[in-house]
């Protein structure tokens, strides 16, 4: 770790620059700008970090660890990894997709791939960063908010704490996002587009999972208000 670290910092001061990869499912990933109110955090992330840090968000849509890896995304971010890059992991939101049988990855699987993607990624001499996954936008009829994740956002935590990975614990902080801000208040985050805006959505979106470009922005800065308190030698990537 000491090593990594010490990689960072000097990667902050010379060329090549830090890259950051994003691997991750659809509230992470980019998507179209044109006549789609839909953003990933990822998309906004760069916002919050150095302006001599790029990123590559790799994330997309539908996809959960197995997926990820089947599919050979995976593949291509871990060849093009270089000592001193940063790959920020966050799935959960569809590998505990029971109905989705295209996506669902069973508890033990899950835990598996989060170990590869760690373990490869530090083959390559980069830095793994485990993110949870960031909560749906749930109430119940008395407006109080419940979780539908199970047990997904405490095998994240799991392998983060026994592989000694920094954690930005997505679902803890997105949790009190919406706690704080109510049924009501937390609508602004997520698409709730009301018919005749969009001419992709003229009879308008009522969705919970995905983020407004002010949900995606408020997310990033979770993510880097987070990373701040993961790890302080990461804090560097962060603008303060």
């Amino acid at each position: 770790m000491r090593q990594l670290v010490i990689l960072l910092l000097l990667s902050l001061q010379s060329a090549p620059p830090v890259t950051v990869f994003l691997i991750g499912d659809s509230t992470m990933a980019d998507k179209p700008l044109v006549d789609n109110p839909e953003r990933g955090w990822g998309m906004r992330l760069n916002e919050f970090l150095r302006p001599e840090i790029r990123v590559e968000n790799h994330a997309r849509n539908g996809r959960s660890t197995r997926t990820f890896i089947s599919e050979h995304r995976w593949d291509s971010v871990r060849t093009r990894l270089k000592p001193g890059d940063v790959v920020v992991i966050q799935f959960g939101h569809n590998d505990q997709s029971h109905e989705k049988v295209d996506r669902y990855t069973p508890p033990d699987q899950f835990r598996a791939n989060l170990v590869r993607f760690i373990e490869e990624t530090r083959a390559a001499g980069a830095q793994p960063i485990l993110c949870t996954p960031i909560v749906r936008r749930r109430f119940d009829s008395t407006g109080t908010f419940f979780d539908v994740h199970g047990e997904y956002p405490d095998l994240t935590r799991e392998v983060a704490r026994t592989h000694s990975v920094p954690l930005v614990d997505m679902h803890r902080s997105s949790e009190r996002l919406l706690r704080d801000l109510g049924a009501v208040g937390s609508r602004q985050l997520f698409l709730h587009i009301p018919p005749g805006i969009y001419a992709s959505l003229p009879d308008g979106r009522r969705d919970d999972t995905h983020f407004s470009e002010f949900g995606a922005a408020t997310v990033a800065r979770l993510f880097a208000d987070g990373l701040r308190v993961a790890d302080p030698a990461l804090a560097a990537l962060v603008l303060r």
